[in-house]
C-alpha cells in the first residue's frame, strides 16, 4: 500500500511533486530487483531513497524511522529505462513529410511536451535527442529540469550536423526558391572550418552531445540512403574539437564507407549500422565504438513503405530496403561481440512505444537480460553518465520503475510499466 503523500504527489502538478517528494526520505519494498551491472534478479529487497538520489539496497524489507513507504512487493524493479536515440520533438505521421514547411518551433516545442510526458511513463527516465531544429530539444530539456514539464532526463544534440544536400539538410527536396543556403547555424557544413565552428555553436546553444550525419538516411528526399556525405576532415574535425568541448560523437551511418571514415575518426557510437559487415566489425571492436541498432524504425519505416500514401515518394524505397536490414544486421553484430547500447529512433516510430525494441533484441539473439542492460549500465556508459544512472547502486539518481513478473523470462514486460520514479518522484503508480 503506498503512502498517501505520495498518491498527493502524483496528483499534484510537476512543480509540486517535485518540491514534495524529493525532500523526503523514501523506501521502495521490491519484490525483485535487477541487478543492471552482473544482469542477475535479486531476491526481496529494500531501496533507500532521500531526496533524488539512492542511498541504499538492501536485501529483504526494512523501514527506517521516519521514511514514507512504498510497497512494490508484489512487483520487480529496475533502473529507469535509457533509450539513447530519440527524437522527443517530432513524430512520424501519414504525409508528415509535409510538416517541415507546415509547424513552426513553438508547434513542435509543445508536441514535445507531450511525447515527453508519454516516454516517461513508459519507463523511460533518461533520454538523448539526436536530432530537432530550432533548439527546441534544449528548451524542453530545460523545462523539464525546471519541473515545469513532465518527462524524461533529457541529452540533446541539438541540431544535427550534416552537408548541403545531405541527409540533416532542412531545406533538402524543397523547391529551388525557398531552398536557400543553410550554413553553420542550420547545422550544414563544407569543410573542416565549418565542421569546428558547427561544434562550437552547439556549445553556445547549450547542446550536451553532437550528432553527425556521414552518410545518406531514409526520411529525407536525397536520392541514396547510404551513400557518403562527409569527408574524413570534416568528420575528423567535428570529432576534435567535440574532445575540446567533453562532448561525445554519434554518427548517422548506413552506408560502409560513412561508417568507416566516422569510426576511423574516433566518434563514440554508430547509429543505425544498416550495412555493416564483418571488416566493420573488427573496426569497431579495434576502436571501442559503440552501436546503437535502433531495429524499432527499421521494422516501422519497412511496414509503412508498403502503404502508397504513408511516405514521399523518394522515401519508400530507401524505407523499402535499408528498414529490413537492421534486424540481420543486429544479429551478426551481436555473434561478433561490439559493445551495443539501447537506441530507437523514437519519434520515426510513435513515442512511448519504445520497449518494443527489447522484443528486436532478442528476436535478433540478445538474451533478455543482456537487452536490459544495454538500456541500463550500457547506455549510462555510452552517455558517460554512469555515476548519475543506469543502476540501482547508492549514490545513483531515484530512477526506479517497476512492472509485474520477470522481464528477464519475458521480455515483453517492460511495455506494461507498472511504476515510474525519476529522480525520487513518483510520476505513476501501480
Amino acid at each position: 500500500m503506498v503512502v498517501s503523500v505520495l498518491l498527493a504527489c502524483v496528483a499534484a502538478p510537476a512543480g509540486a511533486a517535485d518540491a514534495t517528494s524529493a525532500r523526503g526520505t523514501q523506501v521502495l519494498h521490491c519484490g525483485h530487483v535487477f541487478d543492471a551491472g552482473s544482469g542477475r534478479m535479486l531476491g526481496e529487497s529494500s531501496l533507500l531513497i532521500e531526496g533524488e538520489r539512492i542511498r541504499a539496497l538492501s536485501s529483504g524489507f526494512s523501514t527506517p524511522a521516519g521514511a514514507s513507504v512504498v510497497d512494490l512487493k508484489a512487483l520487480t524493479c529496475l533502473p529507469g529505462l535509457i533509450d539513447t536515440h530519440t527524437h522527443i520533438t517530432s513524430e512520424t505521421s501519414a504525409g508528415g513529410g509535409l510538416e517541415r514547411y507546415q509547424l513552426d518551433p513553438a508547434d513542435y516545442a509543445i508536441r514535445g511536451t507531450v511525447y515527453a510526458r508519454r516516454t516517461l511513463l513508459a519507463g523511460f527516465t533518461s533520454i538523448r535527442n539526436l536530432g530537432d531544429s530550432a533548439n527546441v530539444s534544449i528548451a524542453l530539456r530545460d523545462a523539464i529540469d525546471a519541473g515545469l514539464v513532465t518527462g524524461p532526463r533529457i541529452i540533446t544534440a541539438g541540431k544535427a550536423i550534416g552537408s548541403t544536400g545531405g541527409h540533416g539538410d532542412p531545406t533538402n527536396g524543397a523547391r529551388h526558391d525557398i531552398q536557400g543556403d543553410p550554413g553553420v547555424a542550420d547545422g550544414i557544413v563544407n569543410g573542416a572550418g565549418d565542421a569546428r565552428k558547427a561544434v562550437r555553436q552547439h556549445y553556445k546553444d547549450g547542446a550536451d552531445a553532437i550528432k553527425i550525419m556521414p552518410s545518406g538516411g531514409v526520411l529525407d528526399e536525397g536520392k541514396s540512403g547510404d551513400n557518403p556525405q562527409m569527408t574524413s576532415d570534416e568528420i575528423r574535425a567535428v570529432v576534435e574539437t567535440a574532445r575540446d568541448y567533453g562532448f561525445t560523437v554519434a554518427a548517422h551511418a548506413h552506408g560502409k564507407e560513412a561508417m568507416r571514415r566516422a569510426i576511423e575518426a574516433g566518434v563514440d557510437s554508430i547509429e543505425h549500422g544498416t550495412f555493416m559487415d564483418d571488416e566493420l566489425f573488427a573496426l569497431m571492436k579495434k576502436h571501442g565504438i559503440w552501436y546503437v541498432p535502433t531495429l524499432s524504425a527499421g521494422e516501422f519505416v519497412a511496414e509503412k513503405a508498403k502503404l502508397p500514401d504513408y511516405f514521399l515518394a523518394a522515401v519508400r524505397p530507401k524505407a523499402a530496403t535499408i528498414g529490413p536490414q537492421l534486424l540481420t544486421t543486429f544479429a551478426r553484430a551481436y555473434k561478433a561481440g561490439l559493445k551495443i547500447a539501447f537506441g530507437t529512433d523514437a519519434g520515426v516510430y510513435l513515442h512511448g512505444d519504445n520497449a518494443h525494441e527489447f522484443e528486436l533484441m532478442v528476436r535478433g539473439g540478445m538474451p533478455a537480460s543482456e537487452a536490459i542492460q544495454a538500456a541500463t549500465v550500457r547506455a549510462a556508459e555510452l552517455l558517460r553518465r554512469s555515476a548519475d544512472i543506469g543502476s540501482l547502486d547508492a549514490g545513483r539518481y531515484a530512477d526506479v520503475i517497476a512492472v509485474s513478473g520477470d522481464p528477464t523470462r519475458d521480455v515483453a514486460l517492460l511495455k506494461q510499466v507498472a511504476f515510474v520514479m525519476k529522480g525520487g518522484v513518483v510520476h505513476k503508480l501501480p
